[in-house]
Order: C-alpha cells, then structure tokens, then sequence
C-alpha cells in the first residue's frame, strides 16, 4: 500500500468509531423525534403527521420530551457516567486484544473487586486503602492469567474462560453469596462518590470517576504510542515469534500487560462499587462482553496488532448510546441485545474487512 494511502487508512480508523457514534445519536434523534410527534398525535385524534409536527415546534418547547431526554447536556452526563466502568475496562482490554491476546474473566474481576472494596471499607480501612486493596487484587488476578497463558503457553481464550468461573466463586465466598452493602457507621467517602451525580438536570459538574476515566485515557495512549513498552505490545500482536527474534522478552511482557490490564479491572471494581454503593458478586454478568465489544467497535483487530485507545472509549461510549437510545424508544431488553449482538458482529465483520484490504 501506498504511503498516502496508508495515511488515508489510518485516519479512517482513528475516526471510524467516532464516525459511528455520530450515525448512532443521528440515528436514535430521528427515531426519537418521530416517537415524538406519532405520541402527539395520538392526543390529539385525526391530526396528520405534518400536522402535528408544525404544532409541535410551534409550542414552547415543551414538546418532543423523547429527543430531549436523548440529546440534552443532562442526558450525556448520563452517558458518560455510565460509560465510565466498561471504559476503563476497555483501556485493559486494548492492551490484551493488541498484544493477541483475550481476557473474559474481567466481569468477574471486577465483580471480586467490588466486594473487596467494600469489605474493606466496613473493616475500618481508609478509602484509599480500600481503593489500593481492589487495584491490587485486580493485579494479582491479572498477573496469575498472564502467568497461566505466557508461562504454561496455554490458549489465552481457554485460561480466561476458566478463570471467569473461579474468580465468580471466589467472589462469592469472599461475600457470602449475598450483596456487601457498606454499614452506615462508615458512611459516604470520596470513593462511594465517585460516580455520584450532582446536579442530574444539568451536563456540568462530571463526577470525578469520569475525570479519572479521562485521565487514565490519556496515560495509557501515551504508554501505548510513546514507550518502548507500547511498541512492545504491538510488536508481540502483529508477529510473535518475530518479535522474539527481535530480542522482545514475549513472556514477560505478556504477564506485564494481563498485570497491568487487571490492576484497571481492578480499577473498574472499584468504579462499580461507586456506582451501586455495595459489593455485588453477581454484578458484571455481560461486562466482558461490553468490552471486548467497545474495543472491537473502536478499531482493534481479534488477530492482534492493531487498535487504539481513541476508539476504545468512543466504542464503549457507543455501547452506552445505543443502550440509552433503545431504552428512549421503550424496546424489550430483548431488542436491546440484538442490537448490541448485531453491531459487533458487523465490526468483526468489518475488522476482517480491513484485514484483507491491507493484505
């Protein structure tokens, strides 16, 4: 491929996902106004579609309540707050899916996490150790996948598949199979408010958990483009056994990235604890699937070597769009998961697409 081609098509990658994701809320607008005026229209009988529409945008604005709860500042804070947990599950995730690997015990991780934060904080501990305390666990489960899949050399999709299961049971030992809620002598922390909305009417101030979810956006895009480590992580996706004639040590690096991809499933635990003000360890039951999904939608390849952080948080902003826009329209859960099933087929689909086109 051609230098400018090959410039071409990069961009189109960087900013396919965000191109989406616009389609998407274009797409749930129309839909959302349509709702809207076929609801106006059946309060006022015998009123045509046009009709009711020119009624409509000559009242006050009080009107068109679907779209407005869909396109709002408020309605975005929403978005992003709830994007937060599957975000910052995406940027571990990136890590494993551009090194060739694959994680589907982060559910699960982050599950086991939730209950350790807030066992933590009901033993007396300070939030920050609490918050420590789910990192590390994370870290530990994450080191102990990495270590399975690069020192045993076993199928990474078969280790994570199994360890998916052991860490939900350990999860619910560590609870005694029932909900961690925080007893009321412990009281609110910055860490139970980290996803707590204030203001819900209106888009500003985000919660801190958002704040941290960019942050943390930013740090592991400059890891990944701008260190060695990064290029490592890219070298070991594309081609392994090349990169280890290239002096990469693979194996370590691979437990460096389920290491550091479980200290943010950790990390993501304790956003979900955040969020529901408990450790649940039945919570997470689709997350790995919400991620894989977000990174595959956001431009990474299932073969390895290739995708970026960019397009794994816009792709997981994408899956909370869509969600929102199907709960707007009033669909079954049922319709929701066909969607959701659908998109990420149609991105593998188009990620092999790619594949091809670059061969």
């Amino acid at each position: 491929m051609k230098p400018a081609l090959q410039k071409i098509s990069h961009v189109i990658r960087l900013l396919g996902p965000l191109l989406a994701l616009i389609v998407v809320v274009v797409l749930f607008s129309g839909l959302l106004a349509w709702k809207d005026v076929r609801d106006y229209q059946g309060m006022h009988d015998g009123m045509k579609f046009g009709e009711a529409w020119s009624a409509m945008r000559a009242e006050s604005g009080t009107t068109f309540g679907g779209l407005t709860s869909f396109v709002s500042g408020a309605a975005w804070k929403k978005n992003f707050t709830q994007t937060a947990i599957v975000a910052v599950g995406a940027l571990g995730m990136i890590l494993i899916l551009v090194s060739g690997g694959i994680d589907l015990s982060v559910g699960s991780i982050v599950a086991l996490c939730s209950v350790f934060a807030a066992k933590a904080l009901n033993a007396g501990h300070a939030p920050w150790a609490a918050l420590l305390i789910a990192v590390m666990i994370g870290a530990l489960v994450g080191s102990a996948n990495g270590a399975l899949i690069a020192g045993l050399r076993q199928n990474p999709f078969i280790v994570t598949l199994g360890m998916m299961s052991v860490i939900r049971g350990l999860a619910l030992w560590k609870a005694d199979s029932q909900s961690v809620n925080v007893d009321e002598k412990v009281g609110e922390s910055w860490l139970t408010n980290l996803l707590a909305v204030e203001d819900p009417d209106k888009f500003w101030p985000l919660p801190s958990g958002v704040w941290l979810t960019i942050g943390l956006s930013l740090l592991i895009a400059l890891v990944m483009n701008q260190t060695v480590f990064g290029r490592r992580v890219f070298a070991i996706g594309s081609n392994e056994a090349t990169a280890r004639l290239c002096g990469i040590r693979v194996r370590w690096t691979q437990v460096m990235i389920y290491t550091i991809a479980g200290l943010l499933f950790g990390l993501a635990g304790a956003l979900q604890f955040s969020r529901l003000t408990q450790g649940d360890p039945t919570g997470a039951p689709d997350l790995a699937l919400d991620v894989i999904a977000a990174v595959v939608i956001g431009g990474a390849s299932l073969s390895g070597g290739s995708g970026s952080v960019f397009g794994a948080v816009i792709g997981a902003l994408l899956m909370t769009v869509l969600r929102n826009g199907a709960t707007a329209m009033a669909w079954e859960d049922w319709t929701q998961r066909v969607i959701i099933g659908a998109v990420i087929i149609a991105a593998v689909a188009l990620d092999r697409w790619r594949r091809k086109a670059a061969a």
